[in-house]
């Protein structure tokens, strides 16, 4: 984490000529779309995997109907099917639970208040004169309701419900659109599920200012890059 911790600093100083004390915030957002970028080709493959699963559908609705009380044969004939086609059950999966272990590594690096030992530099920087490692609470506390800091958190929370509201409406939009909708206990689940993109601003109201705008940056990069992946795939 120390070399991540090298690369954000290393930004924030080329960045400190046009963002000054806000330098850091901007290396944030900067520092998160470079990875973004990287793991683009991972994104790309969950994507196809979803649409394979998509398009799969029919076939599996209908291995299940044949084989629903055979668990082992619905087994085999659903490796078979995905074999046939060239892919496997878990392409749309792995690419996303590869990407988990660097989105925690990043989180860690914005709200962890020392590293190798030493405090984390990144909070000490400011955007709009609201500290870095700051928590709202903190926040409320020291400047109160009426400051520009407390105006910093609310801008952040107000951008991430709008992203989270977006995502939303996409997963409701998807989810209707799909041929073969869940049952049972499945619906229930796929019913809550959307609801879950609003779990970032019950996080960034709890972690440092750091932390709630590498939130904003990762999940308005998410939400964007599958809208464009899918609208690709679509034509």
């Amino acid at each position: 984490m120390y070399y991540l911790l090298s690369v954000v600093l290393t930004i924030a100083d080329a960045l400190r000529p046009l963002f000054a004390a806000s330098a850091t915030a901007a290396a944030i957002v900067v520092f998160t779309i470079a990875v973004r970028l990287l793991l683009h080709p991972l994104s790309r493959a969950a994507v196809r995997g979803e649409k394979t699963r998509q398009r799969l559908a029919p076939k599996m609705a209908e291995l299940k109907r044949r084989h629903g009380d055979d668990r082992q044969r619905l087994v085999d004939a659903t490796g078979e099917l995905y074999r046939t086609e060239g892919s496997t059950p878990l392409t749309g999966c792995l690419p996303m639970l590869l990407q988990l272990p660097v989105f925690f590594v990043m989180y860690r690096l914005f709200t962890t208040d020392s590293i190798s030992g030493a405090a984390n530099p990144l909070l000490d920087d400011t955007l709009a004169g609201t500290p870095l490692g700051q928590h709202l609470s903190e926040t409320l506390a020291a400047f109160g309701l009426a400051s520009v800091q407390t105006l910093v958190f609310g801008v952040l929370l107000v951008a991430l419900a709008a992203v989270a509201l977006w995502t939303y409406r996409r997963t409701r939009r998807g989810m209707a659109d799909s041929p073969n909708p869940p049952e049972g206990p499945a619906a229930a689940v796929a019913r809550v599920m959307p609801l879950l993109s609003f779990g970032t601003l019950i996080v960034a109201a709890i972690v440092p200012l750091a932390a709630g705008i590498y939130l904003l940056a990762t999940t308005t990069w998410t939400v964007t890059e599958r809208a464009w992946l899918q609208g690709r795939s679509a034509s």
